[in-house]
């Protein structure tokens, strides 16, 4: 039965509550899903915790953390001629060296926007003259679509669709972020809809390893009140475990048929995250069999070494260094109407969630 706003605002309070019983010094939890950043800054969730609670962003956006070599790449890609891109909306402004997707194709490429891989599949079976590139950008939780696409494709015969895989994995980052020196993080609230795919296995080891507590958190105000309630109960029993608040939607196991098909059609290759560097084994790539359907191997696509814009603080933001409000170009040189790097483009990044919504500066 749906609670009415009075028990929602109740719940709240008594949440509230707890955490400033717990949290009697100073935790530094990090959102490592964008959406959680986007939500937290849409409640203001930030302006209610204690001041002892602090909420860092970490590298969850995966528009924020496709490196500006794969920007300038998939640029290069759709610039072709013949060449029809399929995307994303939010990848239509991010910024590469020299232009965006949005500037292309106001000089003709012919680039559209679709809201599924069975949308891009649809305009290959539709421009049969042209070659469809759909951009695969995103984590565990959008690459099971991505799959089964190329497996129709591959059944179908459907020669003229293929993928740029640019898809990056949770668990890699998340041991670089325990192992960074720069980075004070007490805990983490994990990301709910990767979890829903991957299980929290692949993820225990930030607990067993690194005595860095997780909890598998909803994207609700109050799923994340709960959350960091939970993250604080670990601390008050001594404790370091990977739990689950998000019940209703992540299973300790994941979802298996979905993992299934990411490991048909993908197999773990190095990436690079923009900010961060190289990771090992941190990316999908598409395996042998369905080379054909793999727009790097159909297209022989050069790599692209592109430095970052100076000034650019996104790497950053993205490793929880830093506040978004703390980059020189933040609100100034760099908005949503005129962004200088991706945190500031997409609907998940960090950057967006805090000019959006006014989050006061700090420090």
């Amino acid at each position: 039965m749906k609670k009415t706003s009075k028990e929602l605002m109740t719940r709240a309070s008594i949440l509230l509550s707890e955490i400033k019983s717990l949290a009697q010094s100073p935790f530094t939890i990090m959102e490592v899903c964008g959406t959680h950043t986007v939500a937290i800054a849409k409640n203001a969730l930030r302006e209610l915790l204690p001041s002892t609670v602090r909420l860092v962003s970490g590298p969850g956006c995966p528009v924020c953390v496709t490196a500006s070599g794969d920007i300038d790449r998939y640029l290069y890609l759709a610039a072709q001629k013949n060449v029809l891109t399929a995307t994303f909306g939010d990848m239509i402004r991010v910024p590469g060296t020299e232009k965006n997707l949005q500037e292309l194709r106001a000089e003709g490429a012919d680039i559209r926007v679709v809201y599924s891989t069975q949308d891009a599949l649809e305009l290959a079976r539709q421009n049969l003259d042209k070659e469809v590139v759909f951009l695969g950008i995103g984590f565990e939780t959008t690459v099971p679509t991505v799959a089964v696409s190329l497996e129709i494709a591959k059944r179908e015969g459907i020669k003229n669709y293929s993928v740029l895989s640019m898809h990056k994995v949770v668990p890699p980052v998340l041991r670089l972020l325990a192992e960074d020196k720069e980075l004070v993080v007490d805990a983490f609230l994990d990301p709910g809809h990767v979890c829903s795919i991957i299980g929290i296995e692949p993820i225990k080891f930030m607990a067993q390893d690194y005595s860095k507590p997780g909890v598998v958190t909803g994207f609700e105000a109050l799923d994340i009140l709960e959350g960091i309630v939970m993250l604080l109960r670990q601390r008050a029993e001594g404790r370091s475990d990977i739990e689950i608040q998000y019940h209703r939607v992540a299973k300790p196991e994941g979802n298996p048929q979905a993992k299934m098909f990411i490991e048909r059609v993908f197999e773990p290759v190095d990436a690079s995250w923009r900010g961060i560097g190289l990771i090992r084994q941190s990316g999908l790539g598409i395996r042998e069999e369905y080379r054909l359907w793999d727009a790097v191997q159909k297209f022989s696509l050069p790599v692209f070494d592109s430095r970052e814009t100076p000034g650019c603080r996104c790497g950053d933001v993205l490793r929880g260094i830093i506040y978004p409000t703390q980059c020189p170009l933040f609100g100034k040189h760099c908005t949503p109407m005129k962004p200088v790097g991706p945190c500031m483009v997409s609907t998940e990044g960090s950057c967006a969630a805090y000019h959006r919504y006014a989050q006061r500066s700090v420090d």
